[in-house]
């Protein structure tokens, strides 16, 4: 089943708010921008504005598409197939820019989420979904990536 999710990514200078992961198959740390699952009657916009009011608790404005990518993975030893549609926003409370990390409320994820130099990641955590990286530093190619 393809699952079509949307992540904002909120940004600080360099730094950049993800959540980080672990596949405890393979062993690798990962980190991802806020969101999730598009639901069933919404744009993906408004999934990003809900899922990141139920993760944070907090609202997010100024939503702007950066692109659509297509990220084709394997995750705790089981594939998975996601069109991600990727924003860039801001959040409406300015001081959160000025924590070094927000508590998450999300089931399954107990670490909060961090601001972290997008020059920073690498293979000892990787930046997922695959090409989002490419997407931030403005090296997107057409592989895998959708632009608007």
């Amino acid at each position: 089943m393809i699952r079509v999710v949307a992540i904002c990514v909120f940004r600080d200078g360099e730094r950049i708010l993800v959540s980080e992961g672990i596949d405890t198959v393979k062993q690798e740390r990962f980190a991802r921008p806020l969101g999730g699952q598009v639901e069933a009657g919404e744009t993906s916009a408004q999934a990003v504005v809900r899922e990141i009011r139920e993760e944070l608790g907090c609202a997010a404005t100024d939503l702007r598409l950066l692109g659509v990518l297509e990220n084709i993975f394997e995750y705790e030893g089981r594939p998975g197939h996601e069109i991600v549609f990727v924003y860039d926003g801001r959040f409406v409370d300015e001081t959160l820019y000025g924590r070094p990390e927000l508590p998450m409320h999300e089931p399954g994820w107990a670490t909060p989420a961090l601001w972290r130099p997008l020059w920073s990641f690498g293979p000892a955590c990787r930046l997922v979904p695959e090409g989002l990286h490419e997407l931030l530093a403005g090296r997107a190619t057409s592989e895998g990536l959708i632009q608007r």
